[in-house]
This record gives C-alpha cells, sequence and structure tokens, in this order.
C-alpha cells in the first residue's frame, strides 16, 4: 500500500511555488487544488509551471470542482452550466497533471429514482467530451454527506461501474450520512487500485453532515487500520485545521508503517 496525504488547498497562483516547497518540506505527498467557488488558475503557462514543480517535489495534485453543480436539475440550461464548470476544471486540471476533478454529483430533486439515471447520462457525456478533448484528467463523483443530497457509497460506486469514471470516497460524509463507516461494504464496492479519499473530523445529526472539525488521533488510527492492503491512497483532509491535520496524519501513518 502507498499512501499519499495532504491538504484541500494550494492557495493564490502567485504564492503556489512556494506554498508547494513548504508541503514538500512538511511532508506532503498530495494536495487538491480548491476551486470551490471559482476556477482562478486561467492561464496555461502557469498551471504546467504548477504541474511541474508539484511533480518535481512528489505531489499528486487533484482538483475539487465549484460547489454550484447539480447534474440532475429540472433545468437544462443549469446541468450544462454545471457541465461546464466541471469541463473548465478537467482543461486546467489537464495542465496541471493533476489526476482527477472531484464534483458533488447533485440533488435528488422531486424524482429520486430518477437522478440516478439524469447523474450517469450526464457524466457519460463528459467523458465522451473529455476523450475528445484529450485531457489526460479522471472525474471523482463525490459520496456526499447530507441524506438528502445525492452520493451514497452505493451510487457512486455504480456510476463508477456505469460510466468508467473515477470516485472520490469521503469517509467524513459517508460517517455523517451512515452514522457509522463500513469499511468492509466500502472495500466490496470499490475495488479498484486507487482510491481519492477525503477524511477529517465531522459534526453531524439526524440529517447527516453538519461542519468539520479537527480530525482526532484516534480517528487516524480507525482508519488507517481498516484501509484495504495493495492500493495506491491519496488522502486529502479538509477540516478546519487542515495543515496540522495532515501532520498529524502522517506521524501515525509512520507508525502503522504505511
Amino acid at each position: 500500500m502507498s499512501i499519499k496525504i495532504g491538504p484541500a488547498g494550494l492557495g493564490s497562483v502567485k504564492t503556489a511555488l512556494k506554498q508547494l516547497e513548504e508541503y514538500h518540506r512538511l511532508g506532503f505527498k498530495a494536495c487538491e487544488i480548491a476551486f470551490t467557488y471559482s476556477v482562478y488558475i486561467k492561464n496555461e503557462k502557469d498551471a504546467k509551471e504548477i504541474g511541474k514543480k508539484a511533480k518535481e517535489l512528489g505531489i499528486s495534485l487533484s482538483i475539487h470542482a465549484p460547489y454550484f453543480v447539480n447534474l440532475n436539475s429540472e433545468d437544462k440550461e443549469k446541468r450544462e452550466a454545471s457541465k461546464k464548470r466541471i469541463l473548465s476544471c478537467c482543461e486546467v486540471g489537464d495542465w496541471l497533471g493533476a489526476k482527477g476533478v472531484v464534483f458533488h454529483p447533485g440533488y435528488y430533486g422531486k424524482d429520486r429514482n430518477g437522478a440516478y439515471d439524469n447523474i450517469r447520462d450526464e457524466i457519460k457525456d463528459m467523458l465522451v467530451i473529455i476523450k475528445k478533448r484529450g485531457w489526460s484528467v479522471e472525474l471523482y463523483p463525490e459520496t456526499m454527506g447530507k441524506i438528502n443530497v445525492f452520493g451514497s457509497i452505493e451510487e457512486i460506486a455504480g456510476l463508477m461501474k456505469d460510466t468508467g469514471c473515477g470516485a472520490c470516497i469521503d469517509f467524513a460524509h459517508i460517517l455523517a450520512r451512515d452514522k457509522k463507516v463500513d469499511y468492509v461494504k466500502v472495500k466490496n464496492l470499490f475495488k479498484n487500485e486507487k482510491w481519492h479519499c477525503h477524511f477529517s473530523g465531522i459534526v453531524y445529526g439526524d440529517k447527516g453532515e453538519k461542519n468539520h472539525k479537527t480530525t482526532e488521533k484516534k480517528e487516524w488510527q480507525e482508519l488507517f487500520e481498516n484501509l484495504p492492503s495493495g492500493k495506491e491512497i491519496v488522502i486529502i483532509n479538509e477540516s478546519p485545521t487542515m495543515f496540522d491535520d495532515c501532520l498529524e496524519g502522517i506521524k501515525i501513518a509512520e507508525k502503522f508503517n504505511l
């Protein structure tokens, strides 16, 4: 098993190269660039410089697409706008040499049963465009933490099987949604050799996720005790104290010889 741990955020284009050097100094081997409010890296030259530096330092890059995505919207224009946002991330991701683009698939809407088919078809459509444009980047629909939002582990695993896309396994979201993490079930559903994961502490209630919190030592330990062997695993921490959490995670991972 190989594990790469890192934070959810790189900062501005201006400071990106120095930030990557600092991440390398701290022992981070992954970084998810947060385009959650806008795709702020717009210049191909800048992106390629950032990607080159990350590769030199052994830091695996990924992207989190904007939050304003709903592939199951009843409004066709909103679905198209959602795809455009994700595909814009894919273009920049290709420049960066990023492995994948994480995104929130959408909402159930009025027809909960039809949501899966709609989201599946939109992902298939994006995959055709990605292939046509020659972008070397995967789509990672994310497991979601609220019970009224599309993104159970079964749904995300189904999308992988039916479309050939990748996935983002968010263990905090799984815990918030299901009130426990059934690691055996997760391993059985996601048999792919490479896992892209999110992990942090989380506060949740009956309806699921409320907010992320600092990741506790015991939570890291439970995760490492249950991860499958023989996989390449990227773990992105999204807590409010993600730098300290990543350092703690790396320290505990070393004790597990990971």
